[in-house]
């Protein structure tokens, strides 16, 4: 089984890690493979090249999309894409808690020498997702994965539901 989920900034982990761990399956994180330390992105081709590597294997699940710049790797091997539509407000206020409470710290899904800190970009970024980067992301799968099947998840509860269902 090969997922390859795009998120809104803030709230795939839980599920990419939820599905990895009950379905035994490795979960890449786009933002390990791209971020440098000191948050330096690295050169696309640099990229690209691993996340090619990253998906070699038959069975995988992705955080992230990066669209524009490996989306179409991940989606043309992909057999299941899960889609977080989450509320503006939410995710605004999801940014703002980790930016507060999680300052420093370092999660799984981001490298080492990228501590979790606030950025206004993120912010911007969080507000604009359905203006911006999901009509991006829809053209992509089109694109590069029309076939795929997209599974639309839009509250914690959907999100727990699917953890459930992958369980059996």
């Amino acid at each position: 089984m090969k997922h390859g989920p795009w998120r809104h900034p803030l709230s795939f982990r839980r599920l990419a890690l939820g599905l990895g761990e009950k379905l035994g399956l490795p979960v890449i994180h786009l933002d390990v493979l791209y971020w440098q330390p000191g948050w330096t992105p690295l050169d696309v081709e640099s990229f690209r090249k691993r996340v090619a590597e990253a998906i070699a294997g038959d069975d995988w699940i992705v955080d992230g999309s990066f669209s524009g710049l490996a989306f179409d790797l991940t989606i043309a091997r992909a057999d299941t894409l899960v889609v977080i539509e989450r509320p503006r407000w939410l995710c605004l206020w999801r940014v703002l808690w980790r930016s507060a409470f999680q300052r420093g710290g370092r999660r799984p899904d981001l490298p080492e020498g990228c501590p979790e800190m606030f950025d206004w970009s993120l912010l911007r970024q969080a507000w604009r997702w359905p203006i911006d980067r999901a009509p991006r992301i829809e053209a992509e799968r089109l694109s590069y994965g029309p076939d795929v099947p997209v599974v639309r998840l839009g509250s914690d509860r959907a999100i727990t539901a699917m953890l459930a269902a992958a369980a059996r």
